[in-house]
């Protein structure tokens, strides 16, 4: 029985709890064991209209309103303290059992529920308290505002879209560290490294059902997966990515520059928001700038990018024409002094027709070079951000072959996501003590990619991304602001406000 199962037996069963609250209030105690018609007779006795019945049958938000009725049931019992009402809500498997068992606590009727008058914090604290819960629901289990921070979706998603990000696509993850700073993501307000969560309590990842799964093209929201671990002075780059390039020796030692280094839970780790370009069970492969997956070639975004080579008889290009061509990316120069640009297709074909243009070629890495940065980081595996692969995407159930070679590929899913002991002796493969010469995943796995392919630290830089790590899809895109733009003279960029991601 899946949790999902267990929720909807609790839910449906959970007012049986009120067994001798039906009693107290006149109704057939029976009538409390009935799953659904037990619902109809709660909300009769504490009053309440028949659309609060309605909103039950909405996901997520009939947690909220069971939160509401449990609260309207302590008042019953004339609870109107913030304290008493709290216990409802946080153990109300003992607290209600309590108040219609225990001879001290008296039943009040309607007629005599006189509610007393609030002071003016009261209200305000009322007030906010509902806010907090309403908002902290929407946004764990529904929607959630996000901001593009880098320009690695460039020229589909702009640095300075404020988007939403759609929970409800995939089926919206429980919090795993739920006792933290509402609205907040892994850091307090007003400091710089305070972290804003407690790991008292961490549960087992666990996703809802949803509207649907990932698709190759949606552009989703995940947590970054080298995340786990930070180092606290250079988080925007790689924990990973700085051992393998300067020791760990060095960067835990030195607190100077890199500060502490921490570990977070996934819930707690880096948005990031690329394109899905390959679902388990896919095999992936870049050639030249191509992603093919299962040897057939993947659709191009339409406004993807990649670097070019524009090469001039020698007069510049003018920063009007840069402007009107929307060059936004870092322009940079050759030994030759040709530019280096950062062009869509479209931009290519309107670089070409300018008259001191002679030839525009794009930047390339050839196969068989290799960057020792790009995953798996292993020379066996000469791959760089322009010709990669071929690769299969790991899907749950599925068993691979295990040799010493193919190890680095799938070494961070055995040890870091699926949390097995993973040793090398002596030429042989040990996962958990044991020798293997295959191994079957646990987790589905996803190949994210910018759109800006040669400015996007993408799954090219750090492999897979877990099921585990999937937040949401990106659907609506409701702001843009041009931050190189002061506000009165343009900063809104008007004409890409209230638009779909696709």
């Amino acid at each position: 029985m899946d949790l999902t199962t267990i929720l909807i037996i609790a839910i449906l069963v959970f007012p049986a709890l009120l067994f001798w609250i039906f009693r107290d209030a006149g109704v057939q105690p029976w009538k409390a064991l009935i799953p659904v018609y037990n619902y109809f007779e709660w909300n009769r006795i504490i009053d309440k209209p028949w659309w609060w019945l309605l909103l039950m049958l909405v996901p997520f938000i009939n947690l909220f309103m069971i939160m509401l009725m449990l609260v309207e049931t302590a008042k019953c019992y004339g609870k109107f303290k913030l304290g008493e009402q709290a216990l409802a809500v946080l153990v109300p498997y003992g607290y209600l059992p309590y108040l219609g068992i225990s001879e001290k606590e008296k039943y009040l009727q309607l007629t005599d529920r006189i509610r007393p008058k609030k002071t003016v914090a009261r209200e305000w604290i009322d007030a906010i308290i509902f806010a907090v819960v309403a908002a902290s629901i929407i946004r764990i289990f529904m929607v959630e505002a996000y901001t593009i921070p880098t320009s690695s979706m460039e020229k589909s998603l702009l640095v300075g879209d404020f988007l939403f990000v759609s929970k409800l696509s995939y089926g919206p993850k429980n919090p795993q560290t739920p006792i933290a700073f509402p609205f907040v993501h892994h850091t307090l307000p007003l400091t710089k490294y305070t972290k804003s969560y407690s790991e008292i309590i961490h549960l087992p990842y666990y996703r809802f059902p949803g509207f649907g799964k990932v698709k190759r093209n949606d552009v989703v929201v995940f947590n970054y997966p080298d995340g786990d671990t930070v180092a606290l002075k250079m988080q925007n780059q790689s924990y990973y990515g700085l051992v393998r390039e300067l020791g760990h020796d060095r960067v835990w030692s030195d607190k100077y520059n890199f500060g502490d280094i921490v570990s977070r839970p996934v819930d707690k780790r880096e948005n990031y928001i690329k394109r899905c370009l390959a679902i388990p069970g896919d095999t992936l492969e870049i050639r030249d700038q191509k992603v093919f997956v299962n040897s057939r070639q993947a659709d191009i975004p339409e406004n993807s990018q990649f670097k070019y080579i524009v090469v001039t008889d020698g007069n510049p290009i003018s920063k009007r024409v840069i402007e009107k061509l929307d060059i936004t990316e870092q322009i940079d120069m050759t030994e030759q002094g040709d530019y280096v640009l950062t062009l869509t297709s479209e931009g290519v074909e309107k670089i070409k027709s300018l008259p001191n243009v002679k030839e525009v070629r794009p930047v390339i890495q050839p196969k068989g070079y290799w960057m020792p940065y790009i995953f798996p980081f292993d020379s066996a595996h000469a791959w760089n951000v322009d010709n990669f692969g071929p690769l299969y995407i790991p899907k749950a159930g599925v068993t691979v072959e295990l040799t010493t070679k193919n190890l680095p590929l799938y070494s961070r899913i055995i040890e870091a996501y699926e949390l097995n002991k993973l040793e090398v002796k002596d030429g042989v493969i040990l996962i958990n003590g044991k020798a293997a010469t295959s191994y079957t995943f646990k987790l589905n796995y996803y190949w994210m990619m910018g759109d800006n392919r040669h400015n996007s630290a993408d799954s090219r830089f750090w492999g897979f991304v877990p099921e585990d790590h999937i937040v949401g899809k990106a659907v609506f895109v409701w702001l843009s602001l041009d931050s190189n733009k002061p506000l009165l003279g343009g900063k809104i960029r008007w004409n890409k406000l209230f638009r779909g991601v696709h």
